[in-house]
């Protein structure tokens, strides 16, 4: 995959808007465990960032899936994981099932006001019982005249607390669990920070312990009453849907690691190189010298994995294959490369400012959510022939 002069201008767009408008405030956020999602996505959707795939009747650009990937690499520069986290959830897993299968006038109504940036999205997939096996979710719509009736909850939601609306997988039907769910635009709110939606109920504030400057949560749905029309493309299509979003999500999380981890290597070089023990710097010990030379030699791996993967993405394949593996191997890099230079910081690389010390607690997230490294690890073994696949 190859950026061009027109793929540098946009990078270099979104680089001037974080350090103007975003890195000043992480620490703020950082503290708060929230950030103010209408003003920066208000900000990006002025830019023309947040719809750089998507139609250009509903306002977006275009353009091909290899500026989707671009953008996920320059958010890297973001000095945390949680904002860049929520943009990606806007652009690339709320949005891409409704950019594709939505009718003209959900697009308009729901697709085109995200683009703009004037409103806050969401995917509501996973439920307290339900995590990586998302065929197991609970959640349930009944119809009700021309509406659908959902109740269930929704868990680990990023975006929620301050979301306008969700997609959400909800089971519409009662046959097999990977025929029987749909998508559903579920409007959260009766406008932008508005008032929640009658029978959504914000249950709780879900404190981790990295990430703390987006917001998640555990959102209960109680008989809410939503328009058959608000579905995505055919009932009972939804797992599908879902699971080829899931591609472009496994192949944004790759690509959003690998400026990121580039900086944090880059972070530790120069504190090595300053850092002054036993007569010598601690750049001066070789022992160091090897282990960076080694992180830094896995982190062009992956990015050689993901280049590759997203050419061929672009280029109309199935890489089911590749955007697990370059998934897998991201949440790997996102634990070993923290962890690895956090040692080198010493009592520094403990203390809770130090921006190694927040990679380490935001990286762990990239091995689990998106789907486990487990996850990751069984689509491959049945890519493989090494595994049973599913009865049908």
């Amino acid at each position: 995959m190859h950026y061009t002069h027109e793929h540098l201008e946009i990078q270099k767009t979104l680089k001037r808007y974080i350090d103007e408008h975003i890195n000043p405030h992480v620490d703020e956020w950082e503290a708060a465990e929230i950030f103010p999602a209408h003003e920066v996505f208000k900000g990006l959707g002025l830019l023309g960032l947040l719809g750089l795939c998507k139609p250009e009747a509903y306002g977006g650009a275009g353009l091909d899936y290899s500026y989707s990937m671009l953008m996920a690499e320059t958010l890297g520069h973001i000095d945390c994981g949680g904002v860049p986290m929520a943009i990606g959830v806007q652009t690339d897993m709320a949005t891409p099932a409704l950019a594709r299968f939505g009718s003209d006038e959900l697009r308009r109504e729901f697709l085109a006001p995200a683009i703009a940036g004037d409103t806050v999205g969401c995917i509501g997939v996973s439920e307290p019982g339900a995590g990586s096996d998302v065929s197991a979710i609970k959640s349930h719509a009944r119809k009700d005249g021309d509406d659908y009736v959902i109740s269930g909850q929704k868990m680990w939601i990023t975006n929620s607390l301050q979301a306008d609306w969700m997609c959400m997988l909800v089971n519409t039907g009662e046959g097999p669990v990977h025929k029987n769910k749909s998508l559903v635009i579920v409007p959260m709110r009766d406008g932008p920070n508005g008032k929640l939606t009658k029978g959504i109920e914000v249950a709780q504030k879900i404190r981790k312990i990295g990430m703390h400057s987006s917001d998640t949560g555990l959102i209960y749905f109680d008989e809410v009453r939503v328009p058959q029309r608000n579905r995505i493309g055919a009932e009972g299509q939804g797992f599908i849907y879902q699971m080829q979003q899931f591609q472009e999500e496994r192949l944004w999380c790759a690509a959003s690691t690998l400026q990121s981890l580039t900086n944090c290597i880059a972070w530790t070089i120069d504190w090595a190189q300053q850092r002054k023990l036993f007569g010598a710097t601690l750049a001066d010990q070789q022992w160091v010298q090897f282990k960076l030379a080694e992180l830094k030699t896995e982190v062009e791996s992956l990015r050689a994995l993901t280049y590759r993967a997203g050419e061929l993405y672009v280029g109309g394949q199935d890489v089911l294959e590749l955007a697990s593996m370059a998934k897998l191997k991201a949440g790997r890099l996102n634990r070993l490369v923290p962890d690895t230079c956090l040692q080198f910081w010493g009592g520094m690389g403990f203390t809770l400012e130090n921006k190694v010390s927040r990679m380490y607690r935001d990286g762990r997230l990239a091995s689990i959510g998106g789907g486990a490294d487990e996850v990751m690890l069984g689509i491959l073994s049945k890519i493989m022939g090494i595994a049973k696949r599913p009865a049908a």
